[in-house]
């Protein structure tokens, strides 16, 4: 789909008509298409609750220059109409129920980079922490980071100060991947400080926003980059924290959508990891203190020690609903979300839950027609 075909003009327009996430919107697209959307947002067409959403920039219609001057940067807009959409991770704001409008996953991407999403999201954990790291938190944060991006998972973080900047440059130093989520638009690189290090990040990995070109930083987008974080990562690291900050709210994002929280341990005297030991004190996360550890606790993922200090991927056994979501399959042939939860005797939302994990897993696969078992059984899998 070239950058001026209409749809993907469209999905541009939209995107900065909402300015993030909405549900409201993502479901109408989903129904309708983006360019009957988009037509009925210039038109005031529109439901009111979209309405509310996209009123007051209706009037901004700057898609193609927005995907022109992207591309120039070497970048791209990302869809849920192109094959790299990581649609599994997103699939777990399905299950959330009540809250905001924009509780969700985003509604399009823009990146800098060349990497595929779905490629760089297959296997990324999210390393975030204080901006005003201690020299103790710099070196744990280069450690994890560094040995998680030489076996080959993805660091993901926000690109900011302190602990951020020092889980990037410790994957681009080992020759690793990182990808940064930004708070404004790929355009500008916040802090002005990291231009050069964003400039590599892009070369290694990806930067990614959900903002369109020239959308500058505000307190709110920070905080819905952090769910974006959380969102595109196996599991969350909190490397120094206080007791109120932009880390434990990246945690709390992975919490609700199902991911294992893990954060590091500091001196007994430093504020700065006074978040991290409220989190495993309150049973919010697991302490670990180093990337091994943190393999062993993202989902079902695990390390098999086999003497050599080596680490592989190997399926965990199945358990809870988990379980019984993929005792629901039948033998052959697809199946549908409400289906598999009539079979299971699970909520619709705990079967939308479950479904990431198992595919995560390798053992089923989706497309078009539905849900379908994929590969052995459980047990045949883990060779038991």
């Amino acid at each position: 789909m070239s950058a001026q075909d209409p749809r993907r003009l469209a999905w541009a327009y939209l995107s900065t008509v909402a300015q993030g996430a909405s549900r409201r919107l993502a479901d109408a697209i989903a129904q309708h298409g983006p360019e009957a959307i988009a037509d009925a947002v210039r038109d005031g067409t529109h439901g009111a609750g979209i309405s509310r959403r996209t009123r007051a920039r209706a009037h901004l219609d700057t898609a193609a220059a927005d995907l022109e001057m992207v591309a120039r940067l070497g970048g791209r807009l990302v869809t849920p109409d192109d094959a790299e959409w990581p649609a599994w991770q997103f699939l777990s704001f399905d299950a959330l129920t009540g809250g905001a409008d924009s509780d969700t996953g985003p509604l399009a991407l823009w990146v800098l980079g060349n990497r595929p999403l779905d490629e760089l999201f297959e296997r990324a954990v999210a390393v975030v922490g204080t901006r005003a790291a201690s020299g103790y938190g710099e070196h744990v944060t280069a450690e994890i980071a560094g040995d998680l991006a030489v076996d080959g998972w993805t660091v993901v973080s926000g690109a900011a100060f302190g602990v951020d900047a020092a889980a990037h440059r410790a994957a681009l130093g080992v020759g690793g991947t990182t990808v940064a989520v930004l708070a404004c638009g790929v355009d500008r690189a916040y802090p002005s400080a990291h231009t050069v290090m964003l400039r590599r990040i892009a070369e290694q990995g990806a930067v990614i926003s959900e903002y369109p070109p020239g959308t500058t930083p505000a307190r709110y987008r920070f905080l819905a980059r952090n769910r974006l974080v959380a969102g595109v990562s196996s599991a969350v690291v909190v490397v120094e924290a206080g007791w109120r900050s932009g880390a434990r709210n990246t945690a709390s994002w992975a919490r609700r959508l199902g991911r294992p929280v893990l954060a590091v341990p500091g001196p007994v005297t430093s504020a700065a990891s006074q978040g991290c030991h409220r989190m495993i004190r309150e049973g919010e996360a697991t302490l670990v203190g180093n990337a091994r550890e943190v393999v062993e606790a993202a989902g079902s993922i695990g390390v098999a020690d086999d003497g050599d200090a080596s680490w592989h991927r190997a399926l965990d056994g199945l358990s809870g609903d988990m379980e019984l979501v993929y005792e629901a399959f039948p033998a052959v042939g697809p199946s549908s979300v409400a289906e598999l939860s009539e079979s299971a005797g699970l909520d619709v939302d705990r079967v939308r839950a479950a479904l990431p994990m198992l595919e995560m897993a390798g053992l089923v696969s989706r497309d078009d027609t539905g849900w379908s078992r994929r590969g052995a059984a459980p047990d045949e899998a883990l060779g038991m």
